[in-house]
C-alpha cells in the first residue's frame, strides 16, 4: 500500500505542477514509470486508484487521460459512496455536515443574487404544493438547495453540497414531514430563506437557513 500512496503522489504532484493538464494524454507506460521512477505495476494500481476518483479517464484502445478536473466530476465518487452508506447514523452525520455548511452558503448566496436566480427561486416555490407526492417535494427540495449552492460561488462548495444530498434520504425525510403534517411549515421555511435572500440579508438567509435545517434534522432523527 505504502508504494501505491507513492506513486499515486507522484502523479498527482504532475497534475498539481502542469506537467499534465486536464484533458491530457499520459505518456506511454514504460516512459511514465521510468520518468518517476516507479514500476508498471506500482503505476498501474496508482492510475486505477485515480480513476476511480474521476482524476484520470482511462479509455480502452485510447490511452489514460487526465480528466476535466471539475468539481462535480471529481465529486462524483462521493455523491455514490453517500448513497451506498445509507443507514440512519450515516444520514445524520451527513446531515451535520450539511447544517454546517448551508448556512454559510446561503449567506454567501445573499450577496451575489441576481434578478434570474431570485426568479427561479420563486418559481420553485410557488409551483410546489404540501400535498404534493412525496417525489416532487423531494424534487424540489433538491432544486432549491441546489439553486441556493451552485449560487455561493463557490463550485466545490456547491458541487460538495449537491454531493451530500440523497433522494433516498429525502425521501423518507419528506414522508415523515407528511405523517406529522410538517409539510406546509417546511416550505413556508424555504419562503423566508428566499426573502432574506432578496433582500440582501445574509445574515438573516444564515439564521433561516440553520433554522430550517434544524427542523429537518429533528425529522430525520425522528424517522429512524
Amino acid at each position: 500500500m505504502a508504494v501505491t500512496d507513492d506513486a499515486i503522489a507522484r502523479l498527482r504532484a504532475m497534475i498539481q505542477r502542469g506537467e499534465l493538464v486536464p484533458g491530457s494524454r499520459l505518456p506511454p507506460e514504460a516512459e511514465l514509470a521510468d520518468g518517476l521512477g516507479l514500476s508498471r505495476n506500482s503505476l498501474r494500481e496508482a492510475v486505477r486508484a485515480l480513476a476511480m476518483v474521476h482524476i484520470l479517464d482511462v479509455r480502452q484502445g485510447s490511452g489514460t487521460y487526465v480528466s476535466s478536473l471539475r468539481a462535480e466530476e471529481l465529486l462524483d465518487s462521493l455523491a455514490f459512496a453517500l448513497e451506498m452508506y445509507r443507514d440512519h447514523d450515516s444520514a445524520l452525520e451527513v446531515f451535520a455536515v450539511r447544517r454546517i455548511l448551508e448556512p454559510e452558503a446561503t449567506a454567501m448566496t445573499a450577496g451575489r443574487m441576481r434578478p434570474a436566480v431570485l426568479h427561479r427561486l420563486r418559481n420553485l416555490i410557488s409551483s410546489i404544493r404540501a400535498d404534493a407526492p412525496v417525489a416532487d417535494l423531494v424534487r424540489h427540495e433538491l432544486d432549491f438547495h441546489h439553486e441556493i449552492a451552485r449560487t455561493a460561488g463557490n463550485a466545490y462548495l456547491g458541487s460538495l453540497l449537491a454531493a451530500l444530498h440523497s433522494p433516498t434520504i429525502d425521501a423518507n425525510l419528506w414522508r415523515r414531514l407528511a405523517e406529522d403534517g410538517k409539510t406546509e411549515e417546511t416550505l413556508d421555511e424555504h419562503r423566508l430563506i428566499v426573502d432574506a435572500l432578496a433582500a440582501g440579508k445574509a445574515e438573516l438567509a444564515r439564521h433561516h437557513a440553520r433554522t430550517h435545517l434544524t427542523h429537518i434534522e429533528q425529522a430525520l432523527r425522528a424517522a429512524g
